[in-house]
């Protein structure tokens, strides 16, 4: 594969422009495939969408040429596209009086509402090069899971600086060239390099800063507000397939991006990044990943899946292809992976979400970093959540029990609570508050715990809300007040009460 036989982007503008007269956008293509077929296009099924395109509008015609890669007769895609300098810029050939396309070109739309194009070989949107049996080296993939999950965990804030590093298809520069004045893409793949500047041309972003390299050394020394990386997370034994896999041991890629970040933030950055970490024997997973946070940044660390290293190898084996090549090739790449793991003493691999934050505080010797499993739902976008984690850990770290029970808080957003027991029994066996939006969080509460967050309004100083309690329960203040501390702590740091917002604390 070569960057030559990719398009030029010289006539991007003129093609935009007839993708969308077309209605070739996300909305446009779920209102014509319908929801099923729609799905069905994201598990890289092909049958119902062609069943759904049998007509001769130009959204049929791109579908089945962009998305579906099957050839059209060259006076439909006349009739759908600046045909002329699609065949010229390269991003379709003509011969037979059929026209084919060159690359995949797939809507996608914005958080807002935008619409936009993600760039890609073709079919590699979805499913991973096994989807279409393909093994080369240097195929760039589309927009999948993993890419979406980053976007959506993303801090969104206007920045002046931006780095999308190891950008493939350049989902991620796309995004953040909306709030950063100034966006740089990396890849060690040149090929990938030239993806991302057809995705942002198409999509009528402004141009990224594009560098091929390893990691941070594309950037030398530069330093952003915001760094963002879906990197070849894989542990693999090799590198056989630059989009996926680390070329690294084990999960030293991951490892090495995390702890080389903290030099490249500016104060109150952000980095942010998908990871795969191996679970090693008579090692904490926690203590592992706690070692990777680099010096002058907090941490928010979240595993959200573990494989045993058998399921971890065959999905990747799968992905790859390798479930299609002879019985004896395939078992004996398997092997190797179970030789690479049991070498590194791994028995499982985690994957998550990890997210840095350079502070004052991380500087001065208290970084915040919290490591936790969290397999359970979460709605996103997750951005705004990201952020109010860690102002909810800046304000903790600053409170004593005093200092609390002088707070005043008030109950978050969408947060309900649910009573559990036997139906008609007069006190229920436990209360449980339960959040409605961000990471869906849920804990059980005591009494205590459930009134006082039942009446979190702010008016009131924490103290002066457990003297109530104490007073209608019949308990000691004294002793409750010296308890409770830590159950209001656990409240505010899972996002279950916030800080009331302009209130100065004035006693308890």
């Amino acid at each position: 594969m070569s960057k030559s036989s990719l398009p030029a982007p010289d006539h991007a503008a003129a093609l935009r422009e007839a993708l969308l007269a077309a209605d070739f956008t996300a909305d446009g293509l779920l209102d014509r495939l319908g929801a099923p077929a729609y799905a069905a296009l994201a598990r890289s099924e092909t049958v119902p969408a062609l069943r759904a395109t049998r007509g001769d509008t130009p959204l049929d015609t791109l579908v089945r040429l962009f998305l579906l890669q099957r050839p059209v007769a060259e006076e439909r895609a006349r009739a759908a596209l600046p045909l002329a300098e699609c065949v010229a810029d390269g991003w379709v050939s003509r011969a037979d009086g059929t026209v084919r396309a060159g690359v995949d070109v797939r809507p996608y739309g914005g958080p807002d509402g935008e619409d936009w194009f993600i760039v890609s070989d073709l079919g590699c949107a979805v499913g991973g090069a096994g989807g279409i049996g393909s093994r080369e080296e240097g195929v760039v993939l589309g927009v999948g899971g993993a890419s979406t999950t980053l976007a959506g965990i993303t801090v969104r804030t206007p920045v002046a600086s931006a780095l999308d590093l190891g950008t493939g298809s350049g989902i991620q520069a796309l995004h953040a060239a909306q709030h950063a004045t100034r966006v740089t893409a990396t890849d060690l793949n040149p090929r990938a390099l030239e993806f991302t500047r057809l995705t942002l041309a198409l999509s009528g972003a402004a141009p990224a800063d594009l560098r091929e390299g390893s990691l941070f050394e594309p950037v030398g020394s530069d330093t952003f507000d915001l760094i963002v990386s879906n990197p070849p997370f894989v542990i693999s034994p090799g590198a056989r397939l630059t989009y996926r896999d680390g070329g690294m041991g084990g999960d030293d890629l991951c490892r090495t991006l995390v702890q080389e970040s903290g030099d490249h933030l500016n104060e109150g950055g952000y980095a942010q990044f998908l990871a795969n970490w191996q679970h090693v024997e008579g090692e904490e997973w926690q203590d592992r990943l706690r070692s990777w946070v680099p010096h002058g940044c907090d941490a928010w660390i979240v595993q959200r899946e573990v494989q045993d290293v058998t399921q971890y190898a065959e999905l990747w084996l799968r992905d790859s292809g390798d479930h299609r090549s002879d019985p004896a090739e395939y078992a004996e790449r398997y092997e190797a992976w179970l030789d690479e793991f049991e070498a590194r003493g791994a028995t499982a691999v985690g994957f998550g979400w990890i997210t840095l934050r350079k502070s004052a505080a991380a500087a001065a010797g208290n970084p915040s970093i919290v490591v936790e499993e969290w397999p359970h739902a979460v709605q996103q976008p997750l951005g705004q959540a990201v952020q109010e984690h860690f102002a909810r850990q800046d304000y903790l770290r600053d409170q004593d029990d005093a200092a609390l029970l002088a707070g005043h808080f008030v109950l978050a957003a969408e947060v309900v609570q649910e009573q559990v027991g036997m139906p008609g029994a007069e006190d229920p066996e436990h209360v449980v508050l339960r959040q409605h939006r961000g990471m869906m969080r849920a804990t059980k509460v005591d009494a205590v715990a459930a009134g006082f967050a039942g009446v979190c309004d702010g008016s009131l100083p924490a103290g002066r809300i457990l003297d109530a309690i104490a007073q209608l329960m019949a308990e000691d203040p004294v002793l409750l007040r010296d308890r409770t501390p830590q159950a209001i702590r656990l409240l505010v740091e899972e996002g279950f009460l916030e800080p009331a917002p302009g209130v100065v604390p004035q006693g308890q």
